[in-house]
């Protein structure tokens, strides 16, 4: 725990770039970095790699995973987490028999309450810009009070403070983090505004935060 609870959603990445990226990510100070399955070119290849290589100082996994049989596939690959756009009971209950974490999309109290009780780690907030945070704020209240709540969908470092207030542990972004064919030294700089943010909004120790130190390579390492 105390880890920064920000998902960088690596949407459209390609193998041949997604070690650089990620572990620029990582070195910035995000502890989780997602692929989605429903990028145009081997998103799981995308994954294993990743991984293999980063798995120790970060979670991996997968995002728009929509079937029971995708959520193998992550497993496979060595993705550690889940997350969906939608809450499938199907699918949430087949990623905790595999020992990973479940994160599906919200929207309602119903589909919450129903992805709580099917075993959901966290809950993925979809799309949040049209909720707004009053809505998260009206839902958190009936919501268990332990329940780990993701902002995700047109979100960006300018509003964290309010979604914070309103309830939110994390934040998941994409567009406002990476773009297909955005080198690693441009998702850096983003990477590492995003970051500084979210530690202003949300201040985490260093020690705890389950990353390397800005400016350290994954290994610790300047």
């Amino acid at each position: 725990m105390g880890e920064r609870k920000l998902i960088a959603i690596l949407r459209g990445v390609r193998p041949a770039e997604s070690l650089a990226v990620a572990e620029a990510l990582i070195n910035a100070g995000f502890s989780r970095v997602e692929v989605p399955l429903n990028s145009p070119e081997k998103p799981l290849a995308s994954i294993a790699l990743i991984a293999k290589e980063f798995g120790g100082v970060a979670r991996i996994g997968a995002g728009t995973v929509l079937t029971p049989e995708e959520a193998r596939q992550t497993a496979d690959a060595g993705g550690v987490f889940v997350v969906s756009p939608n809450c499938d009971c199907a699918v949430i209950a087949e990623v905790k028999r595999l020992g990973m974490e479940s994160v599906p999309g919200v929207f309602t109290a119903s589909e919450c309450f129903c992805a709580l009780r099917a075993g959901a780690d966290a809950l993925k907030f979809f799309p949040a810009a049209q909720l707004g945070a009053g809505g998260l704020r009206a839902l958190k209240a009936v919501l268990p009070p332990e329940t780990d709540c993701y902002a995700v969908g047109g979100i960006n470092e300018n509003q964290f403070a309010e979604w914070l207030a309103a309830g939110a542990d994390g934040f998941g972004l994409g567009s406002e983090l990476y773009r297909p064919g955005m080198n690693a030294k441009e998702t850096a700089a983003r990477a590492r505004t995003i970051v500084a943010a979210f530690d202003k909004a949300a201040p985490i120790s260093p020690e705890n935060s389950g990353n390397a130190t800005p400016g350290q390579d994954s290994r610790g390492e300047i």
